[in-house]
């Protein structure tokens, strides 16, 4: 049988940084435009109605200038675009186009990429493109901090092949494992069926194929919301891991700070106390506040379709699960506060006493002195 062949298609690299605690999008918008003109646009989804899935706070999509990768058979220029995130992330994404390659070189395109942009090479360059969007956009981000954390996804997606399938006649005759697994040895039957598990078909001739770190895209009529859903998804788990990570490293210092207020002279203890429970407490507003930003990046109403997807999504990059151990750090911390605030509350009833006991004790020797 011949091999079938993509017409065209494209391969997306995408890198997601924390690159501040937020970003103001329209300071960021007019610093762009006055550093590139004309290159900024607000995102939307192509093709879903605005009723049925919106942006919380729709990212700002910025064009940034092409760059050279080494895909191994040779250097290629690369368009390369950026989306920022209210809530302080930057997506990078970086675009190979692909038009009339069979699937076997198709699915080679899809590995070099990948394998390109996760070298050094690759390293740097992403580096580059982030260290010159923090210098454009300083005056934009809110605390910037630069941050170790970085998520990555792979997008294979095809518009057409040579030949008009449906969903059933393309899984029949592509293997997709290869391309989803980046493997080059047959994989078990069990691995191949996990690997397959999350597929999502809309149209009798679309396919959505998920995994932990790629997708493959099948639409013949070029919307990219799945791509932007996904994106999204991304974006959401990287801020996750953050908000995890800066609570792991805040409940040991707070449980020092605790311990090193109760070994404290007991005349200063209710200040103390009152203290470290507004600064507990500012920090759980602070996380809060962004964790809703994030939860909120992206509204699924009315598109069944891509509520599937994106559902599955937060479940596969387990942003659910990230959640809610951030939420559950949270607690411990509210607990905390709370503790501190009647520890506060008791030390200065214990005071008011102290007070009143040591004044009634001056009375009574001023009486017998003045006897």
């Amino acid at each position: 049988m011949t091999e079938l062949a993509v017409v065209a298609g494209h391969i997306v690299a995408l890198r997601l940084f924390d690159i501040a605690y937020a970003i103001d999008l329209k300071r960021a918008e007019a610093a762009w435009a006055k550093h590139a003109a004309g290159r900024t646009a607000r995102s939307k989804l192509s093709a879903t109605p605005p009723k049925a899935v919106a942006f919380g706070v729709p990212p700002l999509e910025i064009i940034l200038d092409p760059v050279p990768l080494d895909l191994g058979a040779g250097t290629v220029e690369l368009a390369i675009t950026a989306r920022l995130f209210e809530f302080g992330a930057v997506s990078l994404a970086l675009r190979l186009p692909v038009a009339n390659l069979g699937w076997s070189a198709y699915v080679r395109a899809v590995l070099a990429l990948d394998k390109a942009a996760g070298s050094g090479a690759g390293s740097r360059m992403w580096e580059k493109q982030v260290n010159h969007l923090r210098s454009v956009l300083a005056a934009a981000m809110e605390r910037p901090a630069p941050s170790t954390l970085v998520e990555d996804y792979l997008f294979a997606v095809v518009q057409a092949f040579d030949s008009k399938l449906d969903t059933t006649a393309l899984m029949a005759q592509v293997d997709l494992v290869p391309l989803l697994s980046g493997e080059h040895r047959p994989l078990s039957d069990t691995a191949r069926a996990d690997l397959l598990r999350s597929r999502f078909s809309y149209y009798a001739d679309d396919l959505v194929v998920l995994t932990w770190d790629r997708a493959f895209i099948y639409e013949p009529r070029g919307d990219n919301d799945v791509l932007d859903v996904l994106e999204v998804a991304n974006a959401q788990l990287l801020e996750m891991r953050y908000y995890d990570e800066l609570l792991d490293d805040e409940l040991p210092r707070m449980y020092d700070l605790v311990e090193s207020t109760r070994r404290g002279l007991n005349v200063f203890a209710a200040r103390r106390y009152a203290g470290l429970a507004r600064r507990l407490y500012a920090l759980v507003a602070e996380v809060t506040e962004l964790t809703e930003k994030v939860d909120n990046a992206l509204q699924v109403t009315e598109d069944v379709y891509l509520a599937r997807v994106y559902a599955a999504a937060l479940e596969l990059f387990r942003v659910r699960t990230v959640s809610a151990a951030v939420d559950r750090k949270l607690s411990l911390i509210r607990d905390t506060y709370t503790a501190l605030y009647d520890e506060a509350s008791s030390s200065r009833a214990e005071l008011l006493e102290i007070a009143v006991v040591v004044l009634i004790l001056v009375e009574l020797l001023l009486a017998l002195l003045r006897r």
